[in-house]
């Protein structure tokens, strides 16, 4: 990478001492700039990037001491160092160009190596300023971006290509201002399928833009099995490296590689090209701190995924193993599920008490555990005892379920499903707005898809004559503002019944349907 050349402005207002420092800077790789005066000193470091100031103390119109002020009280221009070349030795001249902001005094009429000596130091200083000040900005990003990362991280809704997008936005040159920014990245992800999927990202018109590429760059990195590790390459270094394969592939793009830094890991490689500067330890580690972030947060989201599943198929095998003596037992339970969440959908719920409900409304009847199976298969009407033994499953529901924050609705559903609304249910005999909105919300779920199913004491009711004894039943036993929600929606309700299994609806009418037993078993 070819390094751009050091800019000095040499600030003299005789044209002679311009063309001696000229002639001494330019075949030593400077680019000279001169000025003869205070204000076109001012002008040219306005105007242009200017490394070090060479700079005489006898001039027209502002002097030295004061121009040296001026320069070092504007924050933007207070990096550059500034030598004074003067012919004044006093004590008292150095104390003032010390209080002006002078790094360094050369004594006219002064030697060229000690020049050159004194310009290479002071030019390496600010090389170094420049790094730290770097250093800590990024620190107070890396800072800020942390936590914007975690505030909004949502393990249940975990966007990892979103989060990768955000992260190079963090690292990608935006502006010619940011040139210790790489100019592109290349990322590849590992996919559920296990296929590789590469990106290019550059910064175009103000935009972060991102394009796949159709490369298999992951066969010419040797990844790591296990550790991610980070490497880093400049243009003197990259013939001799490992990755010259994918500097090649990358030439055919084209990308033309002067240094690059590479995030390698087992599902993620990131390679960051063409910084504008050396790269060295320090570019790596920063790399490296914000990329392990986003893949900490994946691993994460990954765990409570894989807990939440775990859960919610525990919740299932509970709620199934309640109903292990009922046919099409884990279909119904599902169907309860889904009916209620859109039931919530549509009255205006929040996400995740849909997604609670959807998932805990299964275990309404997770008391029939403890129910003889001589009373959950009877074919008949059960007698008075058989029939205070089935209502006990409320109370043995919620027992079982207990008193778990996470179990809390599935709880309050099992006690209260079968409460209702004119206050003729049971257990505890509520009415209308006093029993809780999840139990008022699975009645309705539970009561279409019982009388839509068979049962071992009776055959299924078509769709419509369940709607039929639903209208019936409204404000009786249904909450009525739910059970309108239920059928203003049945295009969803129906495509919810016939997800997954077959239209096998069987019709039996009863003269006087028996809704005390019917529907509350």
């Amino acid at each position: 990478m070819m390094k751009a050349a050091p800019r000095i402005l040499c600030v003299d207002d005789d044209p002679a001492n311009l063309q001696l420092l000229e002639a001494m800077l330019e075949p030593r790789g400077y680019k000279v700039i001169q000025a003869k005066s205070g204000k076109e000193t001012l002008d040219k470091i306005l105007e242009q990037r200017i490394d070090l100031v060479l700079l005489d103390v006898m001039m027209p119109e502002i002097n030295g001491f004061d121009m040296c002020r001026l320069i070092k009280e504007d924050e933007q221009y207070r990096g550059i160092p500034i030598i004074m070349i003067t012919a004044l030795r006093s004590k008292e001249d150095r104390i003032r160009g010390i209080e002006a902001g002078v790094e360094d005094f050369i004594s006219k009429p002064f030697d060229q190596e000690e020049v050159l000596a004194r310009i290479k130091m002071l030019l390496k200083m600010k090389e170094l300023n420049a790094k730290l000040r770097i250093a800590y900005t990024n620190l107070g990003d890396l800072t800020s971006f942390a936590g914007e990362i975690i505030k909004s991280f949502n393990p249940f809704h975990f966007d990892f290509i979103d989060k990768i997008d955000r992260l190079v936005g963090q690292v990608i040159r935006q502006n010619a201002d940011m040139a210790e920014k790489p100019q592109q990245v290349i990322v590849a992800i590992l996919g559920e399928t296990k296929n590789w999927e590469w990106y290019q990202y550059q910064f175009i018109l103000n935009k972060l833009q991102r394009h796949p590429l159709k490369l298999d760059l992951q066969h010419h990195l040797e990844l790591p099995i296990d550790n991610p590790q980070v490497v880093f390459y400049n243009e003197a270094d990259l013939e001799k490296s490992e990755i010259l394969p994918i500097i090649r592939k990358l030439e055919s793009i084209p990308i033309r590689v002067s240094n690059i830094v590479c995030y390698l890991s087992p599902d993620l490689c990131f390679l960051a090209v063409n910084y504008g500067g050396e790269v060295s330890s320090y570019e790596a580690s920063v790399l490296n701190s914000l990329v392990m972030q986003s893949q900490f947060l994946k691993s994460i989201a990954k765990q409570v995924q894989e807990t939440e599943d775990a859960f919610a198929y525990a919740v299932y095998i509970l709620a199934n193993a309640a109903e292990a003596h009922d046919e099409d037992t884990g279909s119904h339970l599902v169907r309860v599920g889904e009916y209620s969440a859109l039931i919530a959908k549509k009255l205006g719920m929040p996400e995740t008490f849909m997604k609670t409900i959807r998932l805990q409304a299964q275990m309404h009847d997770v008391g029939k555990i403890q129910i003889p199976a001589r009373i959950l298969r009877n074919p008949g009407k059960l007698n008075p005892e058989e029939w205070e033994e089935m209502k006990k499953h409320s109370l043995y529901g919620a027992k079982i379920l207990g008193d778990h924050q996470r179990l809390k609705m599935g709880k309050t559903i099992a006690l209260s499903h079968h409460e209702w609304w004119n206050g003729k249910g049971y257990p505890n005999g509520f009415a209308e707005k006093d029993i809780p909105l999840p139990g008022r919300i699975c009645a309705v779920a539970d009561i279409f898809d019982a009388l839509t199913n068979d049962r071992p004491y009776r055959q299924a009711f078509s769709n419509k004559e369940a709607l039929e004894m639903l209208e019936e039943i409204r404000a009786e036993i249904l909450d009525p503002e739910l059970s309108d929600l239920f059928l203003e929606n049945f295009k969803d309700v129906v495509a919810i019944q016939e997800e997954g299994r077959e239209d096998r609806w069987k019709k039996y009418k009863l003269s006087t349907p028996d809704y005390d037993q019917l529907i509350r078993r």
